[in-house]
């Protein structure tokens, strides 16, 4: 029985495993649908590092955006609004000053959720766009991505992503209401993993742990404004009912904008992967006083501590 494989077949088999080896066999094509603002500039860093690796990055934004801008590592595509460049300008600028105004936080917060509504209503616009534009989604529908970049909070691209059947990494820092939580299936518990903005620690009186189970109830209302829109989006284009949930469970592999060392350790899920330093790429080295600074404090935290164990 012949053991050895035909020289011509050998050959063969060598230059299909060059092939499979070689940068640009592992190349893909990956359509990125950013949220704006700060969201975006994290992003962008992750899609420069997607281009200088041999990945075709195609962005998909409103028409009237905040900060996305053509770029030589990217092809962007932008699709209609119902508002111009200059209403939305106007809106930010106009809407956001309350955040430098020192009033009683009644009227703070009657503000806030103004702003919401009228910023929630112009990403459902927006969003509305695109999801009928048909021509444009045929055209996604054949360019055939491999992956579907986004941030989850806009939950438009994950709609998009379910829609088309195509694989969906998402690039967030957290969901309100514990969506994130709920879209990962991941177990959630309040009596050590405190929420978002209520500083307590993983370390809490049952007192707390009551109040921590019951902050995100103030949450909800705020949560219902943002996200209220999009499962009926999603419902209208799959013609059939939707949650928010359904949507977000769609994500093959969660990417979160955090780490253990600032935030406390909570349960994860195989597909939940933590890269805080993805915003520390532009880092620079500490000054002398803040070095300085830092020693003095630990200094005396350590004497604090040798006089606890003397006590």
């Amino acid at each position: 029985m012949a053991t050895a494989l035909p020289v011509p077949l050998r050959g063969l088999v060598r230059l299909l495993l060059l092939v499979c080896v070689t940068p640009w066999a592992e190349c893909g094509k990956v359509l990125v649908v950013p949220m704006e603002g700060s969201h975006w500039l994290s992003m962008k860093d992750v899609v420069r590092k997607l281009h200088a690796r041999g990945h075709q990055a195609v962005v998909l934004a409103p028409e009237a955006n905040l900060h996305i801008t053509r770029e030589d590592f990217f092809t962007l595509k932008t699709y209609e609004t119902l508002y111009t460049q200059e209403e939305y300008n106007r809106f930010l600028v106009n809407h956001f000053q309350y955040i430098f105004e020192n009033e009683h936080y009644l009227k703070t917060f009657f503000k806030s959720i103004a702003i919401l509504k009228k910023a929630s209503a112009m990403y459902e616009t927006s969003s509305v766009r695109l999801v009928r534009n048909s021509s444009l989604i045929s055209q996604l529908n054949s360019s055939s991505f491999n992956v579907v970049l986004t941030d989850p909070v806009y939950p438009c691209g994950a709609i998009l992503a379910k829609y088309l059947r195509i694989p969906a990494v998402y690039f967030l820092r957290y969901i309100p209401c514990g969506f994130d939580f709920e879209g990962t299936q991941c177990p959630n518990p309040s009596s050590y993993i405190p929420q978002v903005l209520t500083t307590y620690s993983d370390h809490m009186t049952f007192l707390q742990r009551v109040k921590n189970m019951l902050y995100p109830l103030a949450l909800k209302y705020h949560c219902y404004i943002t996200f209220a829109p999009y499962p009926r989006i999603a419902s209208e284009l799959f013609k059939t009912a939707v949650s928010i949930v359904d949507i977000l469970n769609h994500g093959s592999v969660w990417l979160f904008r955090g780490d253990f060392v600032f935030d406390y350790p909570r349960p994860i899920m195989p597909n939940m992967v933590f890269i805080g330093g993805i915003n520390c790429i532009s880092r620079k080295p500490l000054s002398q006083v803040c070095c300085g600074a830092f020693f003095q404090l630990s200094k005396r935290k350590r004497g604090l501590k040798y006089m606890d164990l003397e006590l």
